[in-house]
């Protein structure tokens, strides 16, 4: 007899993890596809109007706009689809007494949680290839599309263009956009100041050229501050150490490129001397975003480890989904303090992580008896 129970109690645990994997997966998928569906038609709505404004729109309009916003749902989405397929899991296993049972077989609380957070490891995974692959583009392509009023018959889209900002010894440079590799500046403005920091002189231009290389300014007009004079001229050289590829670097836009493009553009802004403050930010978000759904399964397990019949589900399916929304709002708060340097990037994008995978497994520690 004891050789027929051996194999079926080691077998137990592998069965278990099985079906508490597929009751985690399926919950998630479900959730997904249904508040995917619903988010998309209320965006579709609420954008329907300018979609169709152009001359011809139709219904191809109305499915690419959807083909481009579904990524950019979908990546917002999945840490708080997460959220919720955890709490509906345990919160049905709880209300089943299968919690309590597979305690009586011996399995401890991690035991339990194990199976979600396996599961949430290979969304993880795939929600990173999801933004580096589909959604970078889809937001590029998107971006280009509502620059343009969505219109049909779009112009060819530039390499890069956005607001650039460089400096080049006591002189300003701004652009607004760059195209070309960077060697083509459109609506450049020169700012030179004195030692002091005190503005002297004023140079706009409609475009620069990079040719041969040297740069040169073309319909550029210089104001003169202290003399109050206007000169205008149709071509003129523009001598700066500026090379085209720091304006390339320069106009990246974070959530429109790769991982592995933004570290790149980093290490090139350093060796350069020019700050990386937002970009150091972004690229720590670029991983922490994906893995916060690690998180989440141990954050519902609020809702498992209570004894259903002293009641209060309700109660601690709330809380759960008010600690995965303090997880949120502390996540962009951060981030966003340290886009503007006031918080170092590693500090700002990892610190909510760690402070709620401790407080994470301090609720499993504590539930455990």
């Amino acid at each position: 007899m004891s050789t027929d129970v051996l194999p079926a109690r080691r077998a137990a645990p592998h069965v278990l993890f099985l079906y508490l994997a597929k009751a985690y997966f399926w919950r998630f998928v479900v959730l997904l596809i249904g508040i995917t569906i619903v988010l998309q038609t209320l965006d579709l709505l609420a954008n329907s109007d300018d979609i169709l404004a152009p001359a011809g729109a139709g219904m191809d309009s109305l499915l690419k706009y959807s083909s481009l916003r579904i990524p950019q749902i979908i990546s917002l989405l999945v840490p708080f689809i997460g959220l919720l397929a955890s709490l509906i899991t345990f919160a049905q296993l709880n209300q089943h007494s299968e919690v309590t049972i597979m305690k009586a077989a011996g399995l401890s609380a991690f035991h339990i949680i194990a199976p979600l957070v396996f599961v949430s490891g290979f969304i993880a995974v795939g929600d990173f290839v999801l933004n580096e692959t589909v959604l970078v583009n889809a937001n590029n392509e998107l971006a280009y599309w509502q620059d343009n009023n969505y219109a049909l018959q779009l112009p060819e889209r530039p390499e890069n263009a956005s607001n650039v900002w460089a400096t080049d010894g006591d002189t300003y440079v701004g652009v607004k956009g760059v195209t070309k590799g960077g060697t083509i500046l459109d609506d450049v403005t020169l700012y030179r100041t004195n030692k002091q920091g005190v503005l002297t002189e004023m140079t706009t231009a409609k475009f620069a050229a990079y040719v041969n290389d040297a740069w040169t300014l073309f319909d550029v007009k210089t104001f003169d501050v202290q003399n109050h004079k206007e000169e205008t001229k149709s071509i003129m050289a523009w001598k700066t150490s500026l090379p085209p590829d720091r304006f390339l670097a320069l106009s990246v836009q974070p959530d429109k490129v790769s991982f592995w493009t933004l570290l790149s553009t980093i290490h090139e802004l350093k060796q350069e001397g020019h700050s990386v403050i937002l970009l150091n930010a972004w690229v720590h978000q670029k991983i922490a975003n994906p893995l916060s759904i690690l998180l989440m399964p141990l954050l519902g397990s609020l809702v498992g480890f209570g004894v259903y019949r002293s009641g209060h589900l309700f109660v601690r399916f709330i809380g759960g989904l008010a600690l995965g929304f303090s997880y949120f709002i502390g996540d962009n708060l951060m981030l966003a303090l340290g886009q503007f340097g006031t918080v170092p990037a590693f500090l700002a994008v990892w610190s909510p992580f760690f402070l709620f995978l401790f407080l994470g497994l301090g609720i499993v520690i504590y539930t455990e008896e």
